[in-house]
């Protein structure tokens, strides 16, 4: 690792882990601040370690995540070395910075945000203001990538939209645009036409793009970024097409058929016709890297990458006495698939339903996925400072089982302690019932944890 640069003022450094993420979550009340002007000072400051990279950029509404497991999963497996950077973790701050499937060090986590801080404070002290918390976790990802492991490729997620979201720093090799749906619309649009420009915006000039947005006038914004920007595009249902062939709990098959090669059966234990989707996704994108960037990836690594990936907190089962699956469903699309996925895919005689939200989120759009199949909604309150108050979900709950023809009967349950609530799931839950946590990532992260006796965990961005 290079030797901290050294300033003419006297800046504190940062003494342990605790400390370095203290530092870095310290920085919350700068917000959400779309721009790359902070991004690009810094990483000039820093010699732009970024330019040395390859990355495999991802945005979209729903599956980002998911599309990033599967691709490192079958890019490790094909031999390569893989940073991935993601967001939100579930578990530890150190899970967004991963290198060939693990967390960075925490002691190399110290050591580049010592040699960040410097930076950081001296442009604070600039016109453009001090860099955010998502802002420095992007410049110390690139870091870590850059400067210390060294991969092979970078599956890097976006933060927030795309055209203005901090990732968007980099000159990727290919771009991913999962899908578009309604979140963030206070920050992205008033439209999805608005939204899906926003996301367009990672698509760079003479880049590939693979996409699986599936409205027609939004597929429209899509094409029409590529074309302006010179770009091949790869759309699902157009250059690639996937075949769902058999669901199970445990796993689910599909074909994929492309310009470039057909695979007749391929397998995910991830659940949900919408992880079909994200797969078939991820494997398109692999197979453009194939054709035209000489990635070499055999099919046996495709098999097993795809069959071994595994994204936590997203239709996974953490319980089975009492069945108790967790999905962070926090917008309509995603509550609209996971509502599909749960009756598709899963038998049961009761379905009980643990919901914590965000305040920004849109809820009457997802709630009206989840209402008409619970047979018991336990409301609660995520702990997290922007968390929707219970009793006025609960409210909304309530006004519109009342207006719904016919008149939905589920028991409404609200409980703000979020142990209370699960406390509350699990004793509803019996032998053939399936209970379901869902809503907002903090409150699934709490959960996960706590369900699966994980002492190590941490919580925030």
């Amino acid at each position: 690792m290079t030797e901290q640069k050294q300033t003419g003022s006297d800046y504190s450094s940062l003494s342990t882990y605790n400390e370095a993420v203290a530092w870095i979550t310290g920085l919350i009340p700068f917000g959400i601040r779309p721009g790359l002007q902070r991004i690009e000072a810094l990483l000039e400051r820093l010699n732009n370690p970024h330019r040395r990279l390859k990355f495999i950029h991802v945005a979209g509404t729903n599956g980002k995540g998911s599309v990033c497991a599967y691709l490192t999963s079958a890019l490790l497996r094909g031999g390569y070395d893989v940073g991935t950077f993601t967001s939100p973790y579930i578990t530890k701050f150190t899970n967004r910075f991963q290198y060939n499937g693990e967390d960075i060090p925490e002691e190399t986590l110290l050591a580049l945000s010592n040699e960040l801080k410097p930076h950081v404070d001296e442009l604070a002290d600039t016109e453009l203001g001090s860099p955010t918390m998502f802002e420095v976790s992007t410049a110390l990802a690139i870091l870590y990538f850059a400067k210390v492991s060294y991969p092979d490729y970078v599956v890097w997620e976006t933060g927030l939209g795309g055209r203005l979201d901090v990732t968007n720093v980099v000159y990727p090799v290919i771009s991913i645009i999962t899908n578009v749906g309604h979140d963030h619309m206070d920050r992205l649009g008033d439209t999805l036409e608005q939204v899906a420009a926003e996301k367009a915006g990672i698509i760079k000039p003479g880049v590939p793009v693979v996409s699986a947005v599936s409205q027609p006038e939004l597929a429209a914004v899509i094409r029409g970024t590529a074309l302006r920007n010179k770009s091949s595009l790869y759309m699902l249902d157009d250059q690639f097409r996937v075949e769902r062939l058999e669901a199970s709990e445990e796993e689910q098959s599909f074909r994929f058929s492309s310009l470039f090669r057909d695979l007749p059966e391929l397998k995910i234990t991830l659940s949900g016709a919408h992880q079909v989707t994200n797969a078939a996704t991820a494997l398109m994108a692999l197979e453009v890297l194939r054709q035209y960037q000489a990635l070499v990836l055999d099919e046996e690594a495709i098999l097993e990458g795809l069959r071994g990936a595994t994204w936590p907190g997203r239709m996974e089962l953490v319980s089975r006495e009492p069945r108790v699956l967790l999905d962070g469903a926090h917008n309509p699309e995603g509550a609209e698939a996971l509502a599909a996925a749960i009756s598709d895919t899963y038998k049961y005689d009761r379905l009980n339903v643990m919901m914590g939200m965000l305040e920004n989120k849109n809820h009457q759009a997802t709630l009206r996925h989840i209402l008409p199949i619970v047979n018991t909604l336990i409301i609660t309150e995520p702990d997290y400072r922007m968390k929707q108050d219970a009793d006025e979900l609960a409210r909304l709950a309530e006004d519109m089982r009342e207006s719904w023809s016919p008149a939905l009967s589920f028991q409404l349950v609200v409980a703000k302690d979020w142990k209370d609530a699960l406390n509350k799931l699990q004793e509803a839950t019996g032998e053939t019932d399936l209970g379901v946590v869902t809503g907002t990532l903090y409150l699934i992260a709490d959960v996960r944890s706590y369900m699966l006796y994980n002492s190590d965990s941490e919580k925030g961005w």
